[in-house]
C-alpha cells in the first residue's frame, strides 16, 4: 500500500489492517487452547466468553488446567496472576505513550487487551498512544480470539496438530514486521534484537534456566535487556515521545 494512502486512513482502520495478521494467529492458537478447554468440561459458549474476557494463551491454558483439576478460585487467581505477570511490564511501557489527558475510560479499555502482539504493534507506533488504534486491532484480533476457543472446543480434534500449527505462522511474520525497520534504521534496537534472540536462545538451552517458565523468562529478558540498553543507549528527553 502507498505510504500516501496508508497516512490517510483513519487510526481504526489502521488498527483494523494491523490486526488481521493478529486475529489469524490468534484464531490458530485458540483452536488448539479449545482442546484444553474441552478436556475442563466447558462448552463453547463458555470457552467464547471465557476468551473475550481473558484474552491470554498461557493464562487461559493455566485457567482451563486448574478447572479440570478441580482447583480452588484462590488456587486459580493466584497462578494466573503470576502467568501474565509479564503484562505488567508491558503496561509500564505503554504508559509512557499515553497522552496525560487521555480519559481514564480509554485507559482501563486499551489496557484490558495488552497482549504481546497488540503491544508490539502499538509500541512500534511513534508518538502517543491512540485509543482508536488500539480498539480498532482489537475489534478484529479477540473476536479471532474468541471463535477460535468456540470452534476448537466444537470440532478440535478434526484438523490433524500440524495444520493448526501452520495457522499460527502469520503472528511470526507479524512479529518480524514490526522489528526489522525499526532495527535497520537504529544500531542500538538491533543489538536488542539480536540479544533477545541469543538470550532466549540460551535460556531454553541452558539445564539451570531451561526449568522456567516462559513467562517468567520473559520478565527477566525484558527487565535485563531494556536496563541494558537505557545505560548504554539513553534516549534524550528531547525525542521522547
Amino acid at each position: 500500500m502507498p505510504k500516501e494512502r496508508k497516512e490517510n486512513l483513519s487510526p481504526f482502520v489502521q488498527g483494523l489492517r494491523d490486526g488481521i495478521p493478529i486475529a489469524l494467529g490468534y484464531f490458530a492458537v485458540a483452536f488448539s487452547l479449545g482442546i484444553a478447554a474441552r478436556n475442563a468440561g466447558l462448552t463453547p459458549f463458555q470457552g467464547f466468553w471465557a476468551s473475550v474476557l481473558c484474552v491470554a494463551s498461557a493464562g487461559e491454558y493455566a485457567l482451563f488446567t486448574l478447572m479440570g483439576a478441580g482447583a480452588t478460585f484462590l488456587e486459580v487467581a493466584l497462578v494466573t496472576l503470576i502467568t501474565n505477570a509479564r503484562y505488567f511490564l508491558m503496561s509500564c511501557a505503554l504508559s509512557q505513550k499515553i497522552d496525560p489527558g487521555m480519559k481514564n475510560v480509554h485507559r482501563f479499555l486499551v489496557g484490558a487487551a495488552v497482549t504481546d502482539e497488540i503491544f508490539g504493534i502499538t509500541i512500534a507506533r511513534p508518538g502517543w498512544l491512540d485509543p482508536r488504534y488500539n480498539y480498532g486491532a482489537m475489534a478484529v484480533s479477540v473476536p479471532g480470539w474468541a471463535i477460535g476457543t468456540a470452534l476448537g472446543i466444537m470440532m478440535g480434534n478434526l484438523l490433524p496438530g500440524r495444520a493448526v500449527s501452520a495457522l499460527s505462522v502469520a503472528l511470526y511474520g507479524m512479529f518480524l514486521a514490526i522489528i526489522i525497520p525499526p532495527a535497520k534504521k537504529d544500531r542500538a534496537i538491533a543489538l536488542c534484537v539480536a540479544a533477545g534472540f541469543l538470550f532466549n536462545w540460551l535460556f531454553g538451552a541452558l539445564p539451570a534456566l531451561a526449568t522456567l517458565s516462559a513467562g517468567t523468562r520473559t520478565i527477566l529478558l525484558t527487565v535485563t535487556l531494556s536496563s541494558a540498553a537505557a545505560l548504554l543507549f539513553p534516549v534524550k528527553e528531547a525525542e521522547d515521545a
